[in-house]
């Protein structure tokens, strides 16, 4: 199958996928953090170029509940946002998943198809996660482990907390690409 994983520098899920024989590439503003098939461009750009499957990690700046008392301040900022959501989720690709933290998307758009966590899926945290599946079933939990530690949540302030919150976990993407890819 041919991946587009949307809105992803640090190639966890594109090299999830293509670890498992996928033609898979990431997509992003950014530089990508590893070595592997990355472009770096506006993700609108190439929906159109034959993809069997997206996985679309919309910023989350404008759109999060943790944000929640910028938005009075935010309103083009998460009109633009939604906008961008809509196109990725009205996308010309058969299989979407859209994954974002629990915020407006629920009730801008549609309420999320599968809220999972990653202590369903080897790691010990929690990071309520929210997908919007389209033509994909929901995600099976893997590897439920015991600790319930909010490590994200809990990030102390940095230049780069927004991209550290930001990176897929492992155990997520090997699950996607396992499930997902077949």
């Amino acid at each position: 199958m041919r991946i587009l994983v949307a809105c992803e520098f640090s190639g966890i899920v594109r090299d999830a996928f293509t670890a498992n024989g996928h033609d898979a590439w990431s997509c992003d503003l950014l530089k990508s953090d590893a070595i592997g098939n990355h472009i770096q461009c506006d993700v609108l750009n190439i929906l159109g170029d034959n993809w069997d499957l997206m996985i679309a990690h919309p910023p989350c700046t404008h759109l999060a509940v943790s944000g929640a008392r910028y938005f009075k301040n935010k309103v083009v900022e998460q009109k633009e946002a939604m906008e961008f959501v809509i196109k990725l989720m009205n996308a010309p690709i058969n299989k979407i998943c859209l994954e974002n933290p629990i915020g407006v998307i629920s009730t801008k758009y549609r309420k999320p198809d599968q809220i999972i966590q990653p202590w369903q899926y080897g790691h010990g945290e929690t990071k309520a996660t929210c997908l919007w599946l389209k033509n994909l079933p929901k995600l099976i939990p893997t590897d439920i482990v015991s600790g319930r530690y909010p490590k994200v949540h809990l990030m102390p302030p940095s230049k780069d907390r927004w991209k550290l919150r930001s990176i897929t976990y492992a155990g997520i993407a090997l699950a996607m690409a396992e499930q997902w890819g077949r």
